[in-house]
């Protein structure tokens, strides 16, 4: 059996992430094997295909908010899967004590 690619192995982590919890790019990149990789889960993010089922919007930084510049299409189409899965925004910031994906 083949090693999953790096790629594959953050897409499996994000994929984990329960409905109504986000994940840190940090503790993805961790859990997938990448420790101190939170720069390559943005990558592999970065080029996730359109159509895809993985909960990409699940994924937020470690101050607790959306990556997103604000008055993008993007930040407001996390906002809106994050609301709509009831994680509560309180200043633009999530509240990781609550929301954050325990392992």
């Amino acid at each position: 059996m083949t090693e999953p690619t790096r790629q594959e192995a953050i897409y499996t982590a994000i994929a984990h992430i329960p409905e109504g919890k986000v994940a840190t790019y940090g503790q993805i990149a961790k859990l997938a094997g990448f420790p101190r990789g939170a720069r390559l889960v943005g990558q592999a993010l970065r080029q996730l295909p359109a159509k895809s089922t993985i909960p990409w919007h699940r994924v937020i930084n470690a101050q607790g908010q959306l990556s997103f510049p604000k008055a993008s299409a993007k930040y407001h189409e996390q906002y809106a899967r994050l609301q709509a899965e009831d994680v509560a925004f309180n200043g633009g910031k999530i509240n990781l004590t609550q929301f954050q994906w325990d392992i």
